[in-house]
């Protein structure tokens, strides 16, 4: 079995659908990601922009893992933080050490870019996110998420 980790570039498009389609299938939310996909050029200009880390975890030729993260440049210091927005593995391939090396790819990412910090947010119900998160830390914050429309 041969497997990488893959942070995705400008022309790794298909990588970035394979991606998308693995959400949906961990998430069981298939219909969400499948709904309206992007064109390819959108996904495109998506991965040129230096704000977006997409990190896939491929095994024997197909995404069983991966990462949606996004850069926030701060204003009060002179640094970042990233946010990690998605990680999913696929349940065939979960306790394996996929979901720690995908985090690990993307700290490795976050120190090259100088950022200071990953957030993530976990919801309440999802008792094995929480754990793998308190896994990889020791400082936790409660906090609420808010919604405003546009």
């Amino acid at each position: 079995m041969s497997s990488s980790v893959v942070h995705l570039g400008r022309d790794d498009v298909a990588l970035l659908r394979q991606l998308n389609q693995m959400f949906g299938m961990a998430f069981e939310d298939a219909e969400n990601y499948a709904k309206d996909p992007p064109d390819e050029s959108y996904l495109r200009s998506l991965l040129a922009d230096a704000t977006f880390i997409a990190i896939a975890y491929i095994c024997d030729g197909v995404v069983v893992g991966g990462i949606a993260a996004y850069e926030l440049r701060k204003f009060e210091q002179r640094r970042s933080e990233v946010y990690l927005y998605d990680l999913a593995v696929l349940e065939s391939h979960r306790r394996q050490g996929v979901a720690t090396a995908l985090v690990r790819k993307l700290q490795e990412i976050a120190r090259t870019r100088g950022a200071h910090v990953i957030f993530v947010q976990a919801d309440k119900p999802d008792d094995g996110a929480i754990a793998f998160y308190l896994s990889l830390t020791d400082h936790q914050e409660d906090v609420f998420h808010f919604d405003i429309k546009v």
